[in-house]
């Protein structure tokens, strides 16, 4: 089911050498439900900060998201740990794939978590490999598989637990650029057939353009 996300005048600040370093700087934006989103910018102007505290991994230092009805900052530490497990998927630049571990046993890890029966998650990491095309990829570890396919688990893994949002930084980063494109349609194709609320931090324009909208940060702050 998708959401919507709104974010209201978000700071994010860092210590730093007995000072305060402020990463984001009053950033407000809504995303409607079932929007693919790109966010834009140069690197270090906050963008992968942003996705963090979207996504629930850190805390801002002040302002407030919300998704739907549910105010992030209204939860306690364990309940923030089950909805980030519950109602975000994520996709990294870098896979973060258990390299003992097989294809299918790494998208399983989010559903045992939640101490899903074995079979019922067997069933459902099988059946989302099959839809990213790795369906004869299952008992493949992360060192035998290319880097899209690698790519292509991690987005399994990010969609196994049928989220509300999906967040991906730099997803194609670490690609070749024909990867890369591929990589980027399949979240676009994800995102339309499950009309799934995604936000895709890039700093590829040609892909960010493929979104249904951009926006730009510039030094902490969403720029027009």
């Amino acid at each position: 089911m998708s959401v919507e996300i709104q974010v209201q005048d978000v700071w994010k600040s860092f210590p730093r050498d007995g000072d305060r370093v402020d990463v984001l700087k009053g950033v407000s934006l809504r995303v409607v439900p079932g929007e693919l989103v790109a966010v834009a910018g140069p690197s270090g102007v906050g963008k992968s900060t942003l996705l963090h505290l979207l996504g629930a991994l850190e805390r801002p230092t002040g302002g407030q998201i919300r998704y739907g009805e549910t105010v992030l900052s209204d939860l306690g530490d364990a309940a923030l740990a089950e909805f980030r497990n519950r109602q975000v998927g994520f996709v990294f630049q870098f896979h973060h794939l258990l390299p003992e571990f097989t294809a299918l046993e790494n998208v399983m890890l989010p559903l045992l978590i939640r101490r899903l029966p074995a079979g019922e998650v067997r069933s459902r990491a099988q059946a989302i490999l099959g839809q990213v095309g790795l369906a004869d990829r299952l008992r493949h570890r992360p060192g035998e598989l290319s880097g899209g396919e690698q790519q292509r688990v991690a987005v399994a893994r990010a969609l196994v637990g049928e989220p509300a949002v999906l967040l991906a930084d730099e997803p194609t980063g670490n690609l070749d650029s024909k990867t890369g494109e591929e990589v980027f349609e399949l979240l676009r194709q994800i995102n339309r057939e499950r009309r799934l609320t995604c936000v895709v931090v890039t700093h590829n324009e040609v892909l960010a353009g493929r979104a249904d909208r951009i926006l730009r940060m510039l030094d902490g702050r969403m720029v027009t």
